[in-house]
C-alpha cells in the first residue's frame, strides 16, 4: 500500500478542491434568483454568441432549446410520471418533493427569489448555485472567477465538483434517491458517466484562450477518469447509509444488479466470479468499480489489485450483514479518495492511452465485464479514448456494433459483448 500510495503521490499531484469543499447548489447560502435573471439579450439570453465576449452569451438560448435540463419539470406533468405518482400514492409528480428535488431546482422557499419558478426545472443556479451574491457583480470589469467563487458560485469546472453536483441526481444523496419501490412503480433505470453526459448535454461554453486564462482547462480523458473515481467513491457512500437496509427483511434492491433478477428464468446467467459468491446471489452493482480497477491495472500492471481484492471483500460482506458492509465499504472509499482528483491533473500521451484502451478491450473480450451497468461503462470510456485519439471515425464500424451490444439493457448478451470488443481490439 505504502508504494501504492508514493506512485499515485507522483502521477497524480494536482487537485483543485476535497471532496467536499462547497455545499452543493441545492443547499448553498445564496438566494437563487431564477432562469430569468440571467435570460436577457444583455446578459445569457441572446441569439447567437456574442464574438466580443469572452462568454458566447447564448447560453440561456442553448438550455432552453437543446439541454434536457430544461424540461425536467415538464416531464413530472406527462402521462408517465402521473402513472408513477398514482402507484406511490403521491397526489402528483410536479408537487411531490421526492419528484422536484431532481426534476427542479428545488430549494428551500426562504432562498427563493422574485423571479424564481419552479417550473423553470433545473435551471442556471441549479448547477452554478445561487446568484444571490454574485449576479450583478460576475459580469463586472476586474471580477475573476476566483471572486465569483468566493461569493458562491459552484465550481463547475472542477471535474471532482462536477461529478459530485451531477451524481446528486443521477445517482442520488442520502436525502434524495430513486428508490427500488420508485423504479418498480416506472422510473426509468439510472446511468451516469461524466464525460458523455457532459459532451451530449450540450455544452455552453467553449474551451479557448480566454476559458483557460479564468478556469483550469479539464480534457476529455481526465473528465471521464475523475468521474469514474467520484462515482465510486459516491456508491461506496450510499451504501453506508442506514436506509440501506432499512427495517424491514429486504434491503434497498436499488443498490444491487438490476440484471441479477430482472432477466428470463430460462437465461442461466451464473458464472463463479473472483468473490466465489453462490449461484442466484444477488450481487451488488459494482459496474464503476470493476472498471476503475481494470484502467487501474492497463496504467500500470497490478495498480488496480487493492480496489479488486477490497471488491471482493464487499460482495462477501453483502452476504453477512449490515455491519460488515459498512466497514467493507469505509475501507474501499478510503483506498479509492486519492484517484479521483488525482485523475483530474495527470497529462496523458497518445501511447499511454492507446495502452489504456488496448487494456480495456483485452478484459472486455476475455469476458471480465459480464454485467450490463458494468459493460456500458467500459463502452462509453473506449469511446471517450478514441475521439480522443482521433481515430474514432477510423473505427467507427465496430464501435457502432459494438455500441448496439449495449444500447438497450434487456437484450444484452455477455459473450456477444466480448466477441465484438474483440472485434474492434483487432482493427485497432
Amino acid at each position: 500500500m505504502v508504494r501504492r500510495e508514493l506512485i499515485f503521490l507522483l502521477l497524480f499531484p494536482w487537485s483543485l478542491f476535497s471532496l467536499a469543499a462547497m455545499p452543493l447548489p441545492e443547499s448553498g447560502r445564496n438566494t437563487h434568483e431564477g432562469v430569468a435573471s440571467c435570460a436577457t439579450s444583455v446578459c445569457h439570453g441572446k441569439v447567437s454568441p456574442d464574438p466580443s465576449s469572452t462568454v458566447w452569451l447564448n447560453e440561456y438560448r442553448i438550455w432552453l432549446r437543446q439541454d434536457y435540463h430544461s424540461r425536467a419539470y415538464k416531464t413530472l406533468q406527462t402521462e408517465q410520471s402521473r402513472a408513477i405518482a398514482r402507484k406511490l400514492g403521491l397526489p402528483a409528480a410536479h408537487t411531490a418533493q421526492v419528484c422536484l428535488d431532481c426534476h427542479a431546482d428545488n430549494v428551500r422557499n426562504d432562498a427563493r427569489g422574485r423571479r424564481f419558478q419552479i417550473s423553470d426545472g433545473v435551471g442556471c443556479e441549479g448547477c452554478h448555485g445561487g446568484a444571490g451574491q454574485w449576479l450583478e457583480s460576475h459580469a463586472e470589469q476586474g471580477t475573476s472567477h476566483a471572486d465569483n467563487l468566493a461569493a458562491g458560485m459552484y465550481p463547475t469546472e472542477d471535474p471532482v465538483a462536477r461529478a459530485r453536483l451531477c451524481l446528486s441526481c443521477h445517482l442520488g444523496t442520502e436525502n434524495k434517491f430513486a428508490t427500488h419501490e420508485i423504479m418498480g412503480a416506472g422510473h426509468p433505470r439510472l446511468a451516469f458517466e461524466l464525460e458523455t453526459f457532459t459532451v451530449n448535454q450540450p455544452r455552453h461554453y467553449e474551451v479557448d484562450d480566454d476559458y483557460r486564462e479564468r478556469k483550469p482547462a479539464i480534457g476529455s480523458v481526465n473528465m471521464w477518469l475523475a468521474g469514474l473515481a467520484v462515482t465510486s467513491l459516491h456508491s461506496l457512500e450510499l451504501l453506508q447509509e442506514d436506509w440501506f437496509t432499512g427495517p424491514g427483511l429486504v434491503p434497498e434492491l436499488s443498490f444491487y444488479q438490476c440484471h441479477a433478477c430482472h432477466h428470463p428464468m430460462s437465461d442461466l446467467r451464473w458464472q463463479a466470479e473472483a468473490d466465489d459468491l453462490a449461484p442466484g446471489t444477488v450481487r451488488l452493482n459494482d459496474g464503476t468499480l470493476v472498471v476503475l480497477a481494470e484502467v487501474l491495472n492497463a496504467l500500470e500492471p497490478g495498480g488496480g489489485t487493492v480496489i479488486a481484492q477490497g471488491l471482493v471483500n464487499l460482495h462477501r460482506a453483502s452476504q453477512t450483514d449490515r455491519k460488515a458492509v459498512v466497514a467493507s465499504a469505509r475501507a474501499l472509499h478510503e483506498d479509492i479518495e486519492p484517484l479521483a482528483t488525482r485523475f483530474a491533473g495527470r497529462t496523458f500521451g497518445n501511447r499511454e492511452l492507446q495502452q489504456l484502451r488496448a487494456g480495456l478491450l483485452a478484459k472486455a473480450k476475455n469476458g471480465r465485464f459480464r454485467h450490463f451497468t458494468a459493460a456500458e461503462q467500459v463502452f462509453l470510456a473506449v469511446e471517450t479514448l478514441s475521439i480522443t485519439l482521433g481515430d474514432a471515425e477510423r473505427l467507427s464500424l465496430p464501435l457502432d456494433a459494438w455500441f448496439k451490444s449495449v444500447e438497450e439493457d434487456d437484450p444484452f448478451v455477455p459473450a456477444q459483448f466480448a466477441v465484438l470488443a474483440g472485434n474492434l481490439l483487432e482493427a485497432l
